[in-house]
């Protein structure tokens, strides 16, 4: 098989989150809260050879498109991301992720002491960084495994 085949076949509708970093497209399915577990058919592409990364991973996910906050969160993980929606077999809209300044809600603070994970109401908030996030109650900064702060 060439690079140049196709490998997983076309989707009908939904989204395909393509140049992921190789290695991250388990974590972006975890942060979408996307396991198969409501009927979606999920394809995944892992290792695969891509002319920017050197190697990428592609998720494709059929029947759901992604909303705002789930792209903030994406391009946190995934910053080179491509997110192609996908209707009648073509692609309608292709973006790339857009790093926003700062994330809310979604994230939760590793720091048993910060105030976010103790019984109070105040929602999470973390400043996005070049190379992470940074929550912005306790400053605790978080370089690596970001995935695994997914609140869900």
């Amino acid at each position: 098989m060439t690079d140049k085949e196709l490998r997983v076949s076309k989707i009908r509708s939904g989204t395909v989150i393509d140049h992921v970093r190789a290695g991250q497209a388990l974590n972006v399915l975890s942060m979408l809260g996307i396991d198969g577990s409501s009927g979606e058919e999920i394809s995944v592409g892992m290792n695969v050879p891509s002319d920017a990364l050197a190697r990428k991973d592609v998720v494709k996910v059929e029947g759901r498109e992604l909303s705002q906050d789930e792209l903030d969160v994406l391009s946190v993980i995934a910053p080179d991301a491509t997110v192609n929606i996908v209707r009648d077999y073509d692609v309608v809209e292709k973006n790339r992720v857009e790093r926003p300044d700062r994330v809310t809600g979604v994230l939760a603070c590793p720091n048993r002491n910060c105030i976010t994970t103790a019984d109070e109401p105040v929602e999470s908030a973390f400043a996005v960084l070049r190379d992470g996030v940074r929550c912005e109650y306790c400053e605790t900064i978080v370089r690596e495994d970001i995935a695994s702060l997914i609140d869900g």
